[in-house]
């Protein structure tokens, strides 16, 4: 069996990237990892707070490794974070990092030659897959998930906090893939088949950062 660590944003593909493998008879998840921007306490990038980052980690059974960064993180310090989070599941026996990408292969290739400089192999459950019926299939597994972020270049701010089901699908703008794997929005999965109970959250306020709006999430108890 192989050791995995799962590379974790909180978001819906990361999750049934995860659901994948806590099913599969040949890998055993010895974790999660996420980088957490330090100066705002918060998921790097998808913006929720670090206490649902917790109380979802404690959802789904699993240990929790906060890699932090600064903001405006540049790319070398972000790589000499992730090389030193790396070398202790090297250290522990676990050398293979899954990821939650679907399709852009200039991500993956950066991932793949990162990940082979410390020393692991990556592995992708759910690389390749139609964007649509993954959100289709989400919403019948019993995923539930919000949107925490998205692209004002692409989608209006309107639709930061909207849940992922259906009626987000028949309402995103043309152009704008059905899973935002392009970026233009991401999101914070509260519930789901691989968790042992919800993470109760209530809608915050809207926050514009330069061109995202972020809905703030808090935790409803």
């Amino acid at each position: 069996m192989t050791k995995v660590v799962m590379s974790w944003s909180g978001g819906k593909d990361s999750c049934v990237a995860l659901d994948e493998l806590l099913r599969s008879p040949d890998h055993e998840v010895v974790g999660l990892i996420t980088t957490v921007t330090r100066d705002y306490d918060r998921i790097s990038i998808h913006g929720v707070r670090r206490i649902l980052l917790a109380q979802q980690a404690e959802a789904l059974g699993l240990p929790l490794h906060e890699v932090f960064i600064p903001a405006e993180c540049s790319n070398d310090a972000y790589e000499a974070a992730m090389a030193e989070a790396l070398a202790r599941y090297c250290e522990a026996g676990c050398i293979t990092v899954a990821f939650g990408d679907l399709f852009l292969a200039d991500i993956r290739a950066y991932r793949d030659a990162l990940m082979a400089r410390n020393g692991m192999a990556t592995l992708y459950p759910v690389w390749g897959r139609d964007t649509r019926t993954f959100v289709e299939r989400f919403e019948d597994t019993g995923f539930r998930a919000v949107i925490s972020c998205v692209d004002l270049d692409r989608l209006d701010a309107s639709f930061a906090g909207r849940f992922i089901d259906r009626a987000l699908l028949a309402d995103l703008p043309p152009g704008v893939d059905p899973c935002g794997e392009n970026g233009e929005f991401h999101s914070f999965v509260f519930d789901g088949p691989c968790f042992t109970r919800p993470v109760p959250i209530v809608p915050g306020a809207s926050v514009t950062r330069g061109r995202f709006c972020f809905r703030d999430l808090l935790p409803a108890a």
